[in-house]
């Protein structure tokens, strides 16, 4: 106790040198908790965008099926079984079927990939009930990526060609009646949705599928064979590893601020150390021990932790209290970075976060001024109170 007062006192004395190291303190506090946040957010939006618009509660795929390589999607399709359409019936399971097309808008050629779903499906948001029309032509939605790209709006007609499972070619026209904005970018980049029923009878691949989405309250609902389930964890498999890669890079960040406030603090104890020499000798000489005055030194470096964390929560709670409810505005043209990110990240703070900072901040201060006071152990109080150091 006495030596948290003493401590106190000594800071207080020496002014601003004492309130330059909190301030740096303070600003590193607040940066890595705004950044760690920051990256929390865009995490937990990435994921549950993904998880509400196309992954629900996991995925059966083909297991032929494989998303990046496009010489397996001709192959990955197969029949479901009266189970399976059984659990289709009972809205368990959302089959999807894929397959490689090209697409003319205005009389460019673009290769997409037609993705036939139920239009009554509600296991995931994407909005399929406007492909439950009567018109003559195929209904198709598409992302706001795709309309940009191939300067296509509501209404218009495109020929899409196509070759079924008997390896004959064949076109019609399709009819976009909706452009849907999402920021899951695998549902966009150049997809057509068009009616399941639809693009089996195009295909002449009856009661065929290449993924089935499961529920977001069912998920895994056991094994089927030639089916492969694949579960958030495999699924978010991006996201995760884009997260850990950020939070990496941002590290280098923290570390270069924190070791800049750790070496002002290392620098103002040698500095003290040096300038109080005396003091030393005459707390030594009156019956404090070495481990006393050392302790004494290390406290006081401490304690710059302890005052820029009261000074970070002055100024910074209401600081990320105000970002964290109007979000992080991403600049323009992220959305084509092919990222699951949206357009404002809200970033999330948790208890977890703020004592974790806190104590890796308090940790590191605490060594390093414990790395000059123990130089104080080697001294003679004799010499300390002439001014003279080892």
């Amino acid at each position: 106790m006495l030596a948290l007062k003493l401590a106190y006192r000594n800071l207080m004395g020496a002014r601003l040198r004492t309130w330059l190291n909190v301030i740096v303190l303070s600003f590193s506090f607040i940066v890595i908790i705004w950044n760690k946040g920051l990256l929390e957010g865009w995490n937990q939006q990435a994921r549950r965008d993904t998880i509400n618009w196309e992954i629900g509660g996991g995925q059966y795929w083909h297991e032929k099926y494989d998303p990046y390589d496009p010489f397996t999607i001709e192959d990955s399709h197969g029949k479901l079984s009266e189970m399976m359409q059984m659990a289709v019936e009972q809205s368990t399971l959302t089959p999807i079927l894929i397959s490689q097309a090209t697409m003319y808008p205005e009389g460019r050629i673009q290769n997409v990939l037609l993705k036939g779903v139920d239009s009554g499906q509600t296991l995931i948001d994407l909005p399929t009930a406007y492909l439950d029309t009567d018109i003559d032509e195929i209904p198709a939605i598409i992302g706001k990526r795709v309309a940009r790209s191939s300067k296509l709006n509501i209404s218009d007609y495109v020929t899409v060609r196509w070759r079924d499972v008997n390896g004959t070619f064949d076109a019609a026209e399709m009819q976009i009646v909706h452009i849907f904005k999402t920021n899951v970018p695998t549902l966009d980049n150049g997809i057509l949705w068009i009616p399941l029923e639809r693009h089996r009878e195009m295909m002449q691949m009856p009661d065929e599928a290449t993924i089935l989405v499961t529920g977001k309250e069912k998920g895994f609902i056991g094994s089927i064979i030639g089916w492969d389930f694949k579960d958030h964890y495999f699924l978010l498999t991006e996201i995760r590893e884009m997260i850990e890669m950020k939070s990496v890079s941002g590290s280098v960040f923290f570390i270069i601020l924190l070791s800049l406030a750790m070496l002002a603090i290392f620098d103002t104890q040698v500095l003290s150390i040096f300038r109080r020499q005396k003091e030393i000798g005459t707390h030594i000489a009156l019956g404090m021990t070495r481990g006393q005055v050392v302790t004494l030194f290390t406290v006081e470096g401490a304690m710059h932790a302890v005052l820029a964390a009261i000074l970070a929560a002055i100024y910074g709670i209401p600081m990320l209290m105000y970002q964290a409810s109007k979000g992080w505005t991403m600049p323009a043209g992220t959305d084509d970075y092919g990222l699951t990110i949206a357009e404002i990240i809200y970033p999330a703070y948790s208890l977890g976060l703020v004592i974790g900072t806190t104590l890796i901040v308090l940790i590191t201060t605490t060594i390093v001024s414990y790395l000059p006071a123990r130089r104080i152990s080697k001294m003679k109080p004799t010499d300390a109170i002439r001014g003279k150091i080892q």
